[in-house]
């Protein structure tokens, strides 16, 4: 059943529209490294805040007002961008191991961001809370890192 949505995907108007397009794939692949970058820029500030190990000065919960923000806009963006991509090797991506386990990288990635601000965050800043943050942000990198090593695989058929 997967496998046949995939194949409409990938033969869609949409599908059809944009590689054939002189500039739509192109443009697509740059507004989702943009969102990559800004995405995965701000996660890996705030991360090495949660390990305490930059920006220091600044309380976690100011980083996350003022990070957060970029942070979704960046994740939107690459989101939007990825979807539209998808239905262009709707299949390949389908079958592609790597694939799977990047969208399981992802997965678990916003988990541990759910639990993050649900459990985690406080704007106390206690003890407690300091080990919860130090888990959170290790378990983050991780996680988002594997994920952009996975994505890239997806691009060598492994």
């Amino acid at each position: 059943m997967l496998l046949a949505i995939c194949q409409r995907l990938e033969h869609s108007n949409l599908s059809r529209a944009i590689l054939e397009s002189d500039f739509g794939f192109g443009l697509l692949i740059i507004a989702h490294v943009l969102g990559l970058g800004l995405f995965l820029g701000t996660v890996l500030l705030f991360d090495l805040r949660l390990l305490e190990r930059s920006i220091r000065t600044s309380p976690v919960s100011d980083f996350v007002d003022h990070m957060l923000p970029w942070t979704r806009l960046g994740f939107g963006l690459m989101a939007v961008s990825v979807v539209i991509l998808f239905c262009t090797e709707a299949v390949k991506c389908y079958q592609s191991t790597a694939f799977r386990l990047k969208m399981a990288f992802i997965l678990l990635g916003l988990v541990n961001v759910a639990v993050f601000h649900q459990v985690s965050y406080s704007k106390s800043g206690t003890q407690a809370n300091r080990v919860s943050w130090t888990i959170a942000g290790a378990a983050s990198l991780l996680l988002w890192l594997g994920a952009l090593a996975a994505g890239r695989a997806v691009g060598y058929d492994l």
